[in-house]
């Protein structure tokens, strides 16, 4: 009986083409998806305005960041908010993006609410009129907006204890710091962002050690805005903290040239003799004490000088005119200051 031999077909190269093109078609797919949540131009850092409004879903929002070309996909966008659960947190407000940006990014952004900010900065020292006219330079709100919302009430403790002669509750507590805000937030928004900052700044380090000194929150921000006017150089504002302590301490007038500007009709560099007469119970001059609020918003260090006056005698001190001071302790040697540097 002879021997039949069966020849087998090998069918690797089929297996392989196959597999090759299984694996071919499903790396072309991912590199599709990629692409999908990819940037539309990686080098393009241009700043689109888009602007989201109220109720708007995210299919259309979608929509809108196609039309502008910032995606590749409507879909794709879709997706991912729906992946990540985005779709009831997306949040209206005026945004900038750039095609630089993944789609991942952008619905990231929508999500927390990244919209353009404003950005300003109050100086140490100013009142509350440079404050609102700061403000209204830059164009974030009118000067009428403005009055209105010093006029408001704020939730704070600290502002009921004040007296009925202040000229504002708000003065000295807009903390001087630099804020953003964004496009649409009100000038009470704004002022309550101001006091918030106060009250952690204030409760976080100061608040103890006031109270450990015997002095209430107004006594020592009303002596820490005088050190904010009077003190041109740092180190002197724990040396002048020293003096108006000690005049208190001997009930003397505390006779400050900066209370007396504060409570004139228009702003002055300089005060007169004639300008000593003013009645008014900010003018230390003529009315024994601390006013009967603070004269400007002072910062960190001349709270902290408030608190920690330098422990020394002097009673006077005189301008030199380098922004620096000459302290003395008793008056003859305060006179001859002054006609040194003065008269």
């Amino acid at each position: 009986m002879s021997e039949i031999k069966i020849k087998r077909v090998r069918q690797r190269p089929v297996v392989f083409i196959a597999l090759l093109f299984l694996v071919t078609g499903a790396w072309l797919g991912y590199q599709v998806f990629v692409r999908q949540y990819a940037p539309v131009d990686l080098h393009d850092t241009t700043l689109v305005d888009v602007v989201i409004p109220e109720q708007a879903t995210a299919r259309q929002i979608a929509q809108r960041l196609k039309k502008e070309g910032l995606i590749y996909s409507e879909n794709a966008f879709l997706v991912y908010i729906q992946k990540n659960n985005l779709a009831n947190r997306l949040k209206a407000g005026h945004y900038r993006f750039s095609r630089s940006q993944r789609a991942s990014e952008m619905a990231d952004d929508i999500a927390q609410g990244r919209v353009v900010t404003v950005g300003f900065t109050i100086p140490e020292g100013y009142t509350l009129q440079q404050i609102g006219r700061l403000l209204v330079e830059r164009k974030i709100c009118t000067g009428e907006e403005w009055d209105a919302a010093v006029k408001a009430d704020y939730p704070f403790d600290f502002l009921d204890t004040a007296p009925s002669e202040v000229n504002s509750p708000l003065e000295g507590f807009l903390f001087p710091d630099t804020y953003y805000v964004s496009e649409d937030c009100t000038v009470q928004q704004i002022i309550m962002h101001m006091l918030d900052n106060f009250k952690q700044v204030w409760d976080d380090q100061f608040a103890r050690e006031a109270e450990q000194r015997g002095m209430d929150i107004r006594q020592v921000i009303t002596m820490a805005s005088l050190i904010e006017k009077e003190a041109m150089v740092a180190k002197e504002r724990k040396i002048i903290s020293g003096v108006i302590h000690n005049r208190l301490r001997k009930n003397m007038l505390l006779q400050i040239d900066a209370t007396v500007l504060y409570c004139l009709p228009e702003h002055k560099e300089v005060v007169t003799y004639a300008d000593l007469k003013v009645d008014s119970p900010y003018n230390t001059y003529r009315y024994p004490g601390l006013p009967p609020g603070p004269i400007a918003n002072p910062g960190q260090a001349s709270i902290e000088a408030a608190l920690h006056p330098d422990r020394n005698d002097y009673l006077y001190y005189v301008a030199t005119g380098d922004g620096s001071h000459h302290f003395s302790t008793n008056y003859e040697d305060h006179l001859q200051a002054k006609e040194k540097y003065i008269d």
